[in-house]
């Protein structure tokens, strides 16, 4: 017999619930306070429940009571996946030297299309990059982390040697722009998903020093690379780059899971095994968010114009204040701000709540998009200075906060294919943008029209970011309010008999006075 008020395990027994149960908050399963997730009913639980393989249900309780060692060994894997991001991103980011150097290896002056066909290798590498991603989030899922990684930078090495052998710019569309940059996209995820095994409280600081791996190549590659080049030529610079991603190779094999893996991949006992359908692979339940969905939207949206002045702001510099000025030191301005701006945020990114650290992604596209409108305005080599400057501090905290960002919106069971689908969507405007530029260039005969164009996007791109901490919020209480409905119609359906403890008891005790 109970008090009347008081909780009763015999209550969760017909039906009324348990503690955790009658909590709206926790009701939304999987998530904690300020995190979206699908409210699941009794009924759907005990569905779930039989259908689920035991396997699968033990890695899912696994799952839930994981808690990342805030450090330990993933301090020696931060340092792997700064090399990696350094390494791939570094060359990535100079590719306005290669692109010069490309133009006088393979160019001729009479070719009216020169610039657009050569903006076509570095646009395609840096687009097939993301392009591949949702591949690779199931290849991580279904292998892990480290084969997944190593297996990439195998692949970056044969893609960036088979491009030292070369003899015209289309193989180069191939071997540079499609292998190596697949082999990059293989090495580049797993090393966004592996620091939540390892990482909760300090994953946003952890990412921007990751991050900021590629602002220190970026700093200093390219001033290498036009030594390099000047000294041994394109061929054999781009042999020594292969000691990058040679090193990257052996990087990876610090990546030591901790979470267990997910296999949709169902092993038999005589060896075999049989591939499930695409909706067991890919996980499109991530798509029923609708706060993911816009920023899986607004993201791609902004970065039309993001990658053109990494690749055709060295030439725009040699057309306007001639072939004397050190252009590189442009790219030096944008590593090192973007270096600093990726620490600063992505510790900044800790102390914001949830969803709304998306707020500092629309004030980094608001000012992309300004200084490349600025940038057609300077004349003078100190005003581009300035513009690389705060160009570089931004893009380093947009970087630096969408791991963290997508840990918020999807949760930490579903990152790896919520990276993956968004890098899949960033691909094609990547690719896009700096042969569009070339075009402009070519047709107009200045970049002045595709600096202006390219500010545009980042700026509509923030203004679609600013809806999502208010939809997050709608239905995080939508969520709630259905949660609550659920249990005062249960509480509804009972007999009084079940909502009253004591009620036969007391029933049986008058009955005895009586007779």
């Amino acid at each position: 017999m109970t008090v009347e008020g008081e909780w009763s395990p015999a209550e969760g027994e017909h039906g009324l619930g348990t503690k955790e149960e009658m909590s709206p908050l926790k009701s939304v399963e999987g998530k904690e306070n300020g995190e979206l997730g699908p409210v699941t009913t009794e009924g759907e639980k005990l569905k779930a429940s039989d259908d689920e393989d035991p396997e699968v249900a033990k890695e899912s309780a696994q799952d839930k009571e994981f808690q990342p060692p805030e450090g330990g060994w993933g301090w020696m894997v931060m340092l792997a996946a700064m090399w990696c991001n350094g390494s791939v991103f570094g060359i990535q980011n100079a590719c306005g030297v290669l692109f010069v150097s490309l133009i006088e290896v393979f160019g001729s002056k009479d070719d009216p299309a020169l610039t657009f066909k050569t903006a076509w290798v570095n646009s395609l590498s840096m687009g097939m990059i993301f392009f591949c991603s949702p591949v690779v989030s199931v290849f991580t899922d279904i292998f892990g982390c480290r084969k997944t990684a190593v297996v990439g930078a195998a692949v970056g090495i044969i893609g960036l040697l088979s491009s030292s052998f070369v003899s015209s710019l289309e193989p180069l569309y191939f071997t540079y722009g499609i292998l190596f940059a697949c082999g990059c996209s293989f090495a580049y995820q797993p090393s966004l998903v592996i620091l939540g095994h390892y990482f909760k409280k300090r994953l946003g600081l952890v990412n921007g020093i990751v991050t900021a791996g590629s602002s220190l190549f970026t700093v200093s590659l390219p001033f290498v690379l036009r030594f390099l080049l000047d000294q041994i030529g394109l061929f054999n610079t781009l042999r020594v780059l292969c000691i990058l991603m040679f090193i990257l190779f052996l990087a990876g094999f610090t990546y030591k899971p901790l979470v267990p893996q997910r296999s949709n991949l169902e092993f038999r006992k005589n060896g075999k095994f049989r591939c499930p359908s695409i909706r067991k692979i890919f996980n499109f339940s991530i798509f029923k968010s609708k706060s993911y969905c816009i920023w899986a939207f607004g993201i791609p949206a902004a970065l039309f114009g993001y990658f053109v002045p990494y690749v055709h702001l060295m030439k725009h510099v040699r057309e306007t204040l001639g072939e004397d000025v050190k252009e590189e030191v442009l790219l030096l301005c944008i590593g090192v701000t973007s270096g600093v701006g990726r620490l600063v945020f992505g510790r900044v990114a800790d102390f914001i709540p949830g969803v709304k650290k998306v707020y500092l992604q629309v004030v980094s596209f608001f000012f992309i998009g300004l200084m490349s409108m600025m940038i057609p305005l300077c004349h003078s080599f100190g005003g581009l200075i300035a513009v690389c400057l705060f160009m570089g501090l931004f893009d380093g905290c947009f970087i630096c906060i969408m791991a963290p960002i997508a840990f918020e919106l999807v949760g930490p069971e579903n990152v790896s294919q919520a990276i993956g689908f968004l890098l899949g969507f960033m691909s094609i405007p990547m690719t896009v943008g700096p042969p569009i530029a070339g075009i402009l260039h070519d047709r107009l005969g200045s970049y002045d029209v595709a600096f202006y164009l390219a500010g545009i996007p980042p700026i509509i791109g923030g203004i679609i970011l600013c809806l999502i901490p208010w939809i997050h919020q709608r239905t995080l209480q939508k969520q709630i309010e259905a949660v609550n409905g659920e249990a005062e119609e249960k509480m509804l359906e009972k007999p009084v008999s079940t909502l009253l403890p004591g009620t036969a008891e007391n029933a049986k005790n008058e009955d005895a006075s009586v007779a």
